[in-house]
């Protein structure tokens, strides 16, 4: 069987369709596309004012692509609440040369030197398909969360596709949409260019809770 390749990927996702895994320890890959799809509406983020104060008086910075390696196989561990993932190693070799290509993305909650929580995605245009997020310290993974959707909205990004909602990911607004309301926002969001690089890096953390109250 011919290899699946970085290419291969981005044009699955632009047709709405992502890979899984059973399993870490699971070869195969398989497509996935669910009759109904979590996205974040990034204009009704919700944020809780607990966690925006953390945002703004987390002790460390919060950086973007540092060190994506790190994070997609933080989030291939095993986890509180999860005895195993469905990221395998070949999706961990597939997106890490999607990172090269510049096609995906890490947000990073240091701490010194210690890697302390993250997520990653990938980024098509004015699409953002988060992927997986962990954490190794209280909140970290929810403080990447607030840091993406304020990269994203400062960005132009017209969606957060975030492939199932789960009940972490409804208190900030994630809303489950039929398949064919989800490919009319995917269309709609491969027609504009995003900047992944909008805000600094590490941004002023003010910055990133104002661009998650604002409205469009």
């Amino acid at each position: 069987m011919p290899r699946l390749t970085p290419e291969i990927v981005l044009s699955a996702y632009a047709s709405g369709i992502f890979p899984m895994a059973e399993s870490r320890r699971d070869p195969t890959l398989h497509w996935i596309d669910p009759e109904t799809r979590g996205i974040v509406p990034l204009d009704s983020f919700h944020a809780p004012r607990r966690l925006a104060r953390t945002v703004r008086n987390r002790p460390g910075p919060v950086r973007v692509d540092r060190d994506f390696r790190a994070v997609i196989e933080a989030c291939a561990e095993p986890g509180r609440g999860r005895r195993d993932t469905w990221i395998n190693d070949e999706i961990v070799a597939l997106y890490t040369e999607l990172h090269a290509m510049g096609f995906a993305h890490s947000v990073e909650c240091w701490n010194g030197d210690r890697l302390t929580g993250g997520l990653y995605g990938i980024s098509i245009r004015g699409a953002f398909f988060g992927e997986s997020m962990f954490s190794r310290e209280r909140d970290a993974s929810k403080v990447a969360l607030v840091h993406l959707v304020a990269r994203l909205k400062r960005g132009g990004y017209r969606l957060l596709d975030v492939q199932f909602v789960t009940a972490h990911l409804e208190r900030f607004g994630a809303v489950e949409i039929p398949r064919a309301d989800y490919h009319e926002l995917l269309a709609d969001a491969l027609g504009v260019d995003g900047d992944f690089y909008s805000l600094p890096d590490p941004p002023d953390p003010a910055a990133v809770v104002q661009s998650i109250t604002q409205t469009s």
